[in-house]
């Protein structure tokens, strides 16, 4: 049951409630073996890297879970008002027809469109607000965030610093996700399950694909866990056999885990092997690229045209935790240029910050040409400016050894598969960081630690 008026602590209390000794110790020993526990990690800062991991009491993250898994319903209950098949909604969008591949336009919109999805939380005003969702398998950072908060804690473990200490890493969303895929698909015991990325997209180490498949290998493992027999492979690999079943590493599949996002995803044959399979019904695919449209921040600008539908909870939930969100429309341009400081302008489909203009942060001229050209293209949303709470984080400088302690935000990305809270995600700011966090502007990855 939700609490619509949760009254959440504030966000460095679950650190500093640690006894002093072991905060102390456990910063020193991430300082000492920060290479350990960030090897491999998709990374562009080159100065920084974290001591510590994010830390957020059990409750409060079992709470954020509930919250953000009852809007991701009623963004799906918005769009059902709308449309009836993913063409349908495509249209209302304003997507381009082909623009989302591998879409089947007469998709009913159904709840099996929440298998898998992550909001992004920023920390305002000492409460979470969901900036953003992101609905679909192609979810950045699980394995970074997994696997760090993992090493993490064997460090700990390894050090005897979690001795009587009620604190644990959040539930492996790894393993969540193959539990979801496994149900979600009704695969039986040892299915082959393809995992295809595109290395051709912009992130960290695709450029050399086998060593990056290789750093993946240990989901095969995990997978196993589960009664998957997991292949990892680039899409662009991928083929047909003669009954039009989709082929990978030389034999064919009994599903498809799809990694790559469905509207940045490099046209190829191997994509093409995809979208056959599909059609001949022959592939099962977590998740249907349809649930991508539920991302699209069009769908906050009708939570807040539909709030007086809504019961008295739902609504008082997207006050609380959604940024008011309208259509950046000609309509609009009077408000957002009298209001500059209050907003942020982002476009409906856009991702990593790209072409987000925050208010408070651009001068005056700035914000009206920016304002202006996003009205004149259309796609756009305006929302109102989430400022982050700052939290002290300790950093360790790579090139000097040197721990630092410094305030900077931290937006939280929970992971839910199969509508089920496990780990999550934190982007955390660095030293002099700039206000918007990603991965492309040098933000640091880590995992998640629960104390009780």
């Amino acid at each position: 049951m939700i609490d619509v008026n949760y009254p959440w602590p504030p966000a460095g209390r679950a650190w500093t409630d640690l006894p002093e000794a072991t905060r102390r110790a456990m910063v020193a020993a991430g300082a000492q073996e920060w290479e350990r526990i960030f090897h491999g990690r998709a990374t562009y800062n080159k100065q920084w890297r974290l001591a510590r991991p994010t830390v957020m009491t059990a409750d409060s993250f079992r709470e954020l879970n509930e919250v953000c898994d009852r809007i991701a319903q009623l963004v799906l209950d918005a769009c059902r008002r709308r449309a009836r098949t993913a063409g349908e909604l495509r249209r209302l969008l304003g997507v381009p027809a082909g623009e989302t591949r591998l879409l089947d336009e007469d998709e009913p919109l159904t709840e099996a469109l929440l298998a898998a999805y992550r909001p992004d939380v920023l920390l305002s005003g000492g409460e979470p607000r969901i900036v953003e969702y992101n609905i679909d398998s192609s979810l950045g950072g699980g394995f970074d965030a997994d696997t760090v908060i993992q090493r993490f804690a064997q460090l700990y473990t390894e050090r005897g610093l979690l001795d009587g200490v009620p604190a644990r890493p959040a539930p492996s969303l790894l393993d969540q996700r193959f539990v979801a895929i496994r149900d979600e698909l009704g695969l039986a015991e040892g299915a082959r399950v393809a995992l295809l990325m595109d290395f051709d997209a912009d992130y960290p180490g695709l450029d050399d694909p086998e060593t990056f498949i290789r750093i993946l290998s240990p989901l095969v493992d995990q997978a196993r866990r589960f009664g998957i027999d997991l292949v990892i492979a680039p899409v662009a690999t991928a083929t047909l056999d003669a009954d039009r079943r989709l082929v990978v590493r030389s034999a064919p599949v009994d599903a498809l885990f799809r990694l790559f996002v469905p509207n940045r995803v490099t046209p190829s044959a191997g994509l093409e092997a995809v979208a056959g399979a599909l059609a001949a019904g022959t592939l099962p695919m977590f998740v249907s690229t349809a649930a991508w449209l539920l991302g699209n921040k069009v769908n906050f600008a009708w939570l807040y045209e539909d709030l007086e539908l809504l019961p008295a909870d739902d609504q008082a939930l997207v006050r609380r935790y959604v940024p008011h969100t309208v259509l950046l429309t000609e309509a609009e341009l009077d408000r957002a240029l009298a209001e500059q400081a209050e907003l942020v302008a982002k476009p409906a489909d856009g991702s990593a910050g790209h072409d987000v203009l925050i208010g408070p942060e651009l001068s005056a001229a700035a914000w009206a040409d920016g304002v202006r050209a996003a009205v004149a293209r259309g796609g756009n949303i305006l929302q109102r400016y989430m400022p982050a709470d700052r939290v002290a984080m300790d950093f360790v400088q790579i090139e000097t050894g040197e721990v630092v302690t410094a305030e900077v935000p931290y937006s939280i990305a929970p992971y839910l598969f199969g509508r089920t809270g496990s780990g999550a995600l934190a982007r955390v700011g660095y030293p002099g960081c700039e206000g918007v966090l990603n991965l492309a502007r040098g933000v640091l990855m880590t995992g998640m630690l629960l104390t009780d």
